[in-house]
């Protein structure tokens, strides 16, 4: 049952006074030890910008949270569009189903929509929460788990490249200076990719350290022939034996690359650790290659799979007239947006030579949809009819739905190879 809203919880951006007790709630919120220690209050502080912390209290005391921040989303093409990030998202267990997450999201789209941001983001804990504020799924994740004495790789060689690359570990400094950059090449050509902040590579390299049970990893970097970074891994390794037997597992943080050759190279090097067996993958995307760089594939198995990315658009002239296109053609899209950020009627002239011209129309429309769904079929991993067959797109012209996927689908499958 949902109670009515209550008048007397203040939702409203937070004061840098107000700080550690938000970050309490936060910690509530996710299961974590309730109060923050200094270490972790005084690394947050320099990421507090006014306006974009949002709180519910009630009295004194922080019972809701919710946190933006600059970001920028890579779309199909490569053309990169502002992006409301949207993170820290909690309300108490004692505050539940009061309106208090409504009342947040609606105060920050509508902030976001004014500074002119084209999308808003967010990882979503659960499934079922945010369709409802116009958000749709746009990426999906996989986790392979690779049995390493499978995968038909020759166990003599020693795992350097073949290519005239090379492999070399270095430590969490060299990450700082040299990842930026990669993952910035990497973000630009890979649709559904997000920017890092810089407290992402501190956090994540241990320049900041507030989580006790933080171990630091190793670190790998791919250089080609030319001495040019295009590829970095960071894993972790357990200690298991059994009758003076290993059986380690390597688990991957994170892996990106520029080029085929430095993800091959990579994913070639982790199985060939000495004592490790096993590798887990991390989160890749659904299509990834990883298991075709291995001469047998059945090595590596599908562990996990789920959405990943969710997308709500703010700005459809800009966001559809941001990527590109497979082909030819023109359709009419109904976009219903309850919140009436986004709502409206379009019309999509789009070229695979000129890109896309979108502008407001009275004309017919050829698909009605819900602007979440508008969201996914953006980024091209949804499919159009699909959609139709399960009745979520209605379809006011025969044959909308196919030409839709003509123009919007993608031949490879968008990604988000980071949580925020």
């Amino acid at each position: 049952m949902t109670h009515p809203p209550h008048p007397d919880i203040d939702v409203r951006p937070i004061t840098e006074d107000e700080f550690p007790d938000w970050l309490r709630a936060v910690s509530a919120g996710f299961l974590r030890e309730p109060t923050p220690s200094e270490t972790e209050l005084e690394a947050r502080r320099p990421q507090f910008v006014p306006g974009r912390y949002l709180g519910a209290f009630d009295g004194a005391r922080c019972v809701a949270t919710f946190r933006s921040f600059a970001q920028e989303l890579t779309a199909v093409g490569g053309a990169t569009v502002p992006a409301d990030g949207i993170t820290a998202v909690t309300v108490t267990a004692t505050h539940r189903r009061r309106g208090l997450l409504t009342r947040m999201m609606a105060q920050d789209l509508a902030a976001a929509k004014d500074r002119g941001d084209v999308v808003a983001t967010l990882i979503a804990a659960e499934y079922p929460i945010y369709g409802r504020y116009g958000f749709g799924p746009a990426t999906w994740t996989t986790e392979w788990t690779i049995d390493v004495p499978r995968t038909g790789l020759d166990p003599r060689r020693s795992g350097a490249p073949d290519d005239g690359g090379r492999i070399d570990l270095v430590d969490s400094e060299d990450v700082r200076k040299l990842g930026p950059e990669l993952h910035d090449r990497v973000r630009r050509a890979q649709p559904g990719a997000v920017s890092r902040q810089e407290m992402w590579w501190r956090l994540n390299t241990g320049a900041v350290r507030f989580d006790p049970s933080w171990t630091e990893p190793h670190y790998a970097v791919y250089r080609s022939a030319n001495g040019e970074v295009e590829g970095l891994a960071v894993y972790q390794s357990d200690d298991n034996w059994h009758d003076k037997l290993p059986h380690n597992t390597a688990t991957v943080h994170w892996l990106i690359a520029s080029t085929p050759a430095a993800e091959r190279a990579l994913w070639r090097y982790l199985c060939s650790i000495d004592w490790v067996t096993q590798v887990k993958s991390g989160w890749r995307s659904p299509d990834d290659l990883l298991p075709f760089f291995l001469p047998n594939p059945r090595a590596a198995r599908v562990t996990a799979q789920a959405d990943f990315l969710w997308v709500r658009l703010l700005d459809v002239v800009r966001a559809l007239e941001a990527r590109t296109y497979a082909g030819e053609g023109q359709l009419v899209l109904e976009v219903n947006d309850r919140d009436g950020l986004a709502g409206g009627r379009y019309r999509l002239e789009a070229s695979e030579r000129d890109g896309g011209s979108c502008t407001p129309t009275t004309a017919d429309a050829d698909l009605t949809l819900d602007v979440g769904d508008l969201a996914a079929l953006w980024l091209g991993d949804e499919s159009a009819e699909r959609l139709v067959t399960l009745g979520r797109v209605r379809e006011e012209r025969a044959g909308a739905g196919k030409l839709a996927d003509a123009l919007l689908r993608t031949s490879r499958r968008p990604w988000c190879p980071d949580m925020f």
